[in-house]
């Protein structure tokens, strides 16, 4: 969606539509003939041609001790500059001073620990996407990190549990092998720090995982898409009303939609370029965007093969089987691993990544190179995992959420059940090991995002799962005026946690919710 979304056409809509709850009507608003939530915020800079920078990925991050099962690791959260913009250093806020950050890979049943140092000039929080891990380790937005040259600051939004400079993070890693990632959570301020940088990947692998004839080394392929957009300065533009940060030059308000950068990056390169042999190569698609969603697809498509994507896990990991798709649809924070087998094509052959839910510069995302024939010893199998599918007989109670615009006082808001979000209001309380099944609704585009558990898709209103729907999720793409029906076993651990929409515009604007297992 290009062009600017005024608060008028947020409040009123452009295309309404009534969700009926419990026997009463909901209004929810789309819009007609969109593809994300939000508004472009256009570079200053003259754009750089697409395909002419290669492909970097993220280093894998070293544990600075490994010993009585525990791995630890040490991260600096720092201001750094990088070259993303040919000419021009562009400052980023990042892990160890890089975007995206260091990626971490850890094994299942290994205990890791996770030192951050903070030396930015904001308190930051670090939240494990997809993480299983207790209260205190989870990144709950209160639970900040000040600043080492700000230990004297206070935290705001209701205190929380404030570390001062530095934080340590255990995560028991008893769960699946699967793509997740971490990335700042601070309440109200989520939105610039990860545009600034503030986020990387954090891969967990198991024995059943490693088991499996799929390609590895070189040709599994982390690929973390996010848009941005650049100042003239060659600094990341972003319409910030943090106190603490700069303000970019000439950038009003009316971003409450969510912010659409008009630079694809792949793993912090604009439109980069791949050389890759000619055999199969696994894909692991992180959407990192702010609030853009993509649909990717290869362009050409092998001959022959309709559908050339492969997938083999979803958010929470293995698939019990895979799936072929003629595209990939991606919203925020959501990941899809899938297989591509490259032989198909012939050597010398440049194949796009394209994104059909892009207009003009954000059509591309990246190119891959057909460089040489190569033994190819991988394959997918028929089975991949086994998944316990959750019975709805079950459920101990069903609950109904509703994401929705909505004016609070003289402000406008991103609200669930009518309520913005307070540190006070729980949700829901489900004991420990309960079942529930949630009703999700929707007005706009809401990627909806459950921390601690993972969940499986029942229904999309009277239809069933979509095509990205299989598998266990922590993240659903849910469409305007859409309802969803998601069925969840609240164990692992007891306290609070959030949900929320994982439009981090929409999350900073209140729409986030508490839920407290008991």
């Amino acid at each position: 969606m290009s062009g600017r979304v005024s608060r008028r056409s947020l409040l009123l809509g452009t295309g309404a539509a009534a969700l009926t709850i419990g026997g009463s009507a909901v209004l929810a608003f789309g819009f007609r003939g969109t593809t994300s939530t939000g508004t472009l915020l256009r570079s200053q800079v003259p754009l750089p041609e697409a395909f002419r920078k290669p492909l970097t990925v993220p280093p894998v991050l070293k544990p600075t001790s490994s010993a009585g099962g525990t791995d630890t690791y040490e991260i600096t959260q720092r201001e750094a500059t990088a070259e993303i913009i040919d000419g021009l250093r562009t400052p980023i806020w990042g892990y160890d001073g890089i975007f995206p950050g260091p990626t971490l890979v850890t094994r299942r049943g290994r205990r890791t620990v996770v030192r951050h140092r903070n030396e930015l000039p904001v308190p930051t929080v670090v939240h494990l996407h997809g993480g299983r891990n207790a209260q205190r380790h989870d990144g709950y937005p209160t639970d900040q990190i000040l600043p080492m040259s700000g230990a004297h600051m206070s935290a705001h939004h209701g205190g929380g549990d404030v570390s001062h400079g530095t934080r340590t993070y255990e995560y028991d890693t008893d769960q699946r092998a699967a793509t997740l990632w971490y990335h700042d959570h601070r309440m109200d301020f989520t939105g610039p720090s990860v545009w600034r940088g503030l986020a990387g990947l954090h891969l967990i692998t198991d024995d059943e995982e490693r088991a499996l004839p799929l390609p590895d080394g070189d040709r599994d392929l982390p690929l973390v898409i996010m848009d941005r957009s650049f100042a003239a300065d060659g600094g990341l533009r972003y319409p910030s009303v943090d106190k603490d940060l700069v303000k970019t030059p000439g950038v009003t308000s009316g971003y409450e939609a969510g912010v659409l950068g008009d630079v694809v990056l792949v793993n912090g390169t604009p439109w980069p370029y791949k050389e890759v042999d000619a055999v199969r190569h696994r894909l692991r698609l992180l959407n990192a965007s702010n609030a853009r969603r993509y649909r990717l697809r290869l362009d050409p498509a092998p001959d022959g093969v309709p559908e050339p994507f492969v997938q083999v896990a979803s958010d929470g990991g293995l698939l019990a089987r895979p799936l072929t798709h003629p595209y990939l649809d991606l919203a925020s924070a959501e990941r899809q691993e899938v297989v591509v087998d490259f032989s198909r094509y012939r050597v010398g052959q440049k194949v796009r990544l394209v994104n059909d839910f892009g207009e003009g510069s954000t059509r591309q995302v990246m190119e891959f190179r057909i460089a040489r024939k190569a033994k190819d010893d991988s394959h997918v199998p028929r089975t991949l995992s086994v998944i316990e599918p959750l019975d709805p007989g079950r459920a101990v109670r069903e609950r109904d959420m509703v994401f929705q615009s909505k004016s609070i006082g003289d402000n406008h808001g991103w609200t669930i059940n009518g309520e913005p979000f307070s540190v006070d209001h729980v949700h829901a309380a489900p004991r420990l090991g309960d079942i529930e099944i949630w009703n999700l609704y929707a007005d706009f585009h809401h990627p909806i995002h459950l921390h601690l558990v993972h969940f499986q898709v029942l229904n999309r209103g009277t239809k069933e799962p979509g095509r990205f729907d299989h598998g266990w999720k922590d993240t659903l793409d849910l469409r305007p005026a859409e309802q969803a029906r998601i069925i969840t076993r609240f164990d692992g651990h007891r306290g609070k946690y959030v949900f929320h929409c994982h439009n981090l515009e929409h999350e900073d604007m209140m729409m986030m919710g508490n839920f407290e297992v008991r």
